[in-house]
């Protein structure tokens, strides 16, 4: 096979979380241009089907799947409608995530069970869902969104810091615990993005500088810069990677 090939996922579907917009959505496309007919989802079925329609006029192959991704009864009839529907997930990409800014200290106990339901739990519920499905088959393709922030920690972010270093490490015990029933689960690691998240971020001058000093690349990352990454770990070319996180992200975690 040539090398190239291997990159290909025609005749896959891969279901993405959280892929109305920004890197989700990035992710989306990005499987959708390699081949696969790709499950958009989020919480907003007009703003999927607006999404979905879009992505249709470039002869991308897009369904959607609207449902809570906290949810965990609504995951599991989801995942079982999708599968009977539209074929066999053979990739997963966990991407819902949220954020919330405040010192520790000032963090509300509401928000902090939000933020770890939308970021941690949909993880896990989207990933057994799934999983289940998978192992039956002997094969299958999860990647979860980490974060540079499962690495390393800002002020004012702690909670998001703590869920994005959990999901590293539930990566890890999905891979060690799944990975003998012949599955893949790695995780992609983005830096500093510009996306509806970090607009603020991307808006405060004083900001933007710091981090344009601090990242190699000498700039913010665009969320077509995660696509390669994405298609790389759905598809064959990564089937001896097993628990890995890459880090896309312009070489912050490289350097103090």
């Amino acid at each position: 096979m040539n090398v190239l090939d291997q990159f290909k996922l025609t005749g896959r579907t891969a279901l993405v979380t959280g892929s109305s917009a920004g890197i989700g959505l990035a992710i989306a496309t990005g499987l959708a241009q390699a081949g696969a007919r790709v499950v958009l989802n989020g919480r907003n079925a007009a703003k999927l089907e607006q999404v979905a329609a879009q992505l249709r006029t470039t002869g991308a192959d897009v369904v959607t799947s609207c449902f809570d991704v906290t949810d965990g009864a609504a995951v599991n009839q989801a995942v079982a409608a999708i599968e009977a529907d539209h074929g066999a997930i053979d990739i997963l990409v966990n991407n819902a995530g949220m954020q919330r800014r405040a010192p520790l200290h000032e963090f509300d106990e509401g928000h902090w069970h939000e933020l770890m339901r939308t970021n941690l739990d949909s993880v896990f519920l989207v990933g057994k869902a799934v999983a289940l499905h998978m192992i039956a088959r002997g094969r299958g393709k999860i990647v979860n969104i980490c974060s540079v922030q499962s690495e390393l920690g800002r002020p004012g972010i702690a909670p998001y810091t703590a869920s994005k270093g959990a999901v590293k490490m539930l990566t890890k015990g999905m891979a060690i615990d799944w990975g003998p029933k012949g599955l893949q689960v790695n995780g992609i690691g983005p830096g500093y993005f510009k996306t509806e998240l970090n607009q603020a971020l991307v808006d405060n001058p004083e900001f933007s500088a710091w981090l344009l000093n601090r990242t190699p690349s000498r700039r913010w990352g665009d969320v077509e810069d995660l696509m390669g990454a994405a298609v790389f770990l759905a598809s064959d070319a990564s089937r001896f990677m097993n628990g890995h996180i890459l880090y896309v992200d312009g070489g912050v975690t490289a350097t103090l």
